[in-house]
């Protein structure tokens, strides 16, 4: 057989070869991460004031010390990806020593803190979950069933229902997602005007609706979600934990939020989840409407940066019956369930903020 190459430069078929291996090592990218997670490295960091040393680091990491090469290889790479920045700490030449800085991503790796994602980094790499992947090849003959169908015997709601610990893990990184919302909610005032009730619908242990509930005091928010979510949480004045089916019925109110919940559905439970949203509203067309915090697929607007995240992201719902959608996409689904119009805002990076008017 001839060679499917044999007409290609020596240095084309190289830089192939570089690129196909970038692709394959590309998992260390993860692996790393969640090295410098379950070593503390960020909240360590932060702790210590300033930048640390790598033999400061050493010792605090209580390592051994053959293992010192290997810690320097690490943080070297982690530097590289951005995570970490490298400081030289003394100028004189024969006492230079490397020293580790926090970067933004790694600011967002400190626990404790603020606006902390490693929970939905322990998520997205814990072995169960990322193990799922290496049974793609399995999936793609299935007509019907999930990639965690697959793996996991159930679809994940159900497995996370028969695995406490996978349910905490996974409740804490919607918890610690939701936190980002608060740095847009500033700007987002003309959302909730008007309004005398919201519906938090998937709105797990209350972050978000507790972040509504500050920001807007005079709004009465209901998070609603499974019942083995929200039992034993309390609420407060204006804030109230509801159990149920969102395919059943959702609570009554002036509009209904849904952040990140339709992604995981195909178009056919979407436009169930959306049609009992528009019963659920309570005012009129003026003032009700749903509030859906997703993501717009546009690779002619978006950088190649954020494009590339989104099809991660899309990618990524292999294990269940999702999708990311574009604008097109999205405006079917809202016709579909009844809706008469809808306006998008840019939210965050990725994510845009959906107003649907009934």
């Amino acid at each position: 057989m001839a060679s499917s190459i044999r007409n290609r430069k020596p240095s084309e078929i190289f830089h192939g070869q570089n690129q196909l291996y970038k692709h394959m090592y590309g998992m260390l990218d993860s692996m790393c991460l969640k090295w410098c997670i379950e070593m503390n490295i960020p909240t360590i960091i932060h702790n210590h004031g300033k930048p640390i040393s790598l033999s400061d680091l050493v010792s605090t990491l209580q390592v051994p010390s053959t293992k010192f090469g290997n810690v320097q290889r690490l943080m070297r790479y982690l530097a590289h990806n951005g995570i970490f920045e490298i400081i030289i700490t003394n100028q004189e030449l024969e006492n230079k020593e490397e020293a580790y800085a926090l970067t933004v991503i790694s600011e967002l790796l400190v626990k404790g803190s603020e606006l902390c994602l490693t929970p939905m980094v322990e998520l997205v790499l814990d072995p169960t979950i990322l193990g799922s992947y290496h049974a793609l090849n399995k999936w793609i003959y299935e007509e019907e069933l999930t990639l965690f169908d697959v793996t996991l015997g159930s679809d994940i709601w159900k497995f996370l229902k028969k695995n406490p610990d996978h349910n905490r893990l996974f409740n804490d990184a919607m918890a610690s997602d939701s936190k980002m919302i608060n740095l847009a909610m500033k700007d987002c005032g003309f959302v909730f005007e008007g309004l005398d009730s919201i519906v938090d619908v998937g709105g797990g242990t209350g972050t978000l609706g507790k972040i509504i509930c500050e920001t807007f005091p005079k709004l009465k928010c209901v998070v609603f979600d499974l019942p083995q979510v929200v039992e034993n949480l309390s609420g407060n004045n204006n804030l109230t934990y509801v159990g149920g089916d969102m395919f059943a019925s959702i609570p009554k109110a002036d509009a209904v939020l849904l952040k990140t919940i339709l992604h995981d559905w195909n178009d056919k439970d979407c436009i169930k989840i959306l049609e009992k949203c528009k019963e659920a509203i309570t005012s009129d067309e003026k003032i009700g409407k749903v509030i859906a915090i997703e993501i717009v697929m546009n690779e002619k607007k978006d950088t190649e940066q954020v494009t590339l995240l989104k099809m991660q992201l899309d990618t990524s719902l292999a294990c269940i019956h999702g999708k990311e959608r574009n604008e097109e996409e999205w405006k079917k689904l809202f016709m579909e369930a009844g809706f008469k119009d809808y306006k998008i805002f840019p939210l965050t990076g990725f994510l845009s903020l959906i107003e649907i008017y009934p």
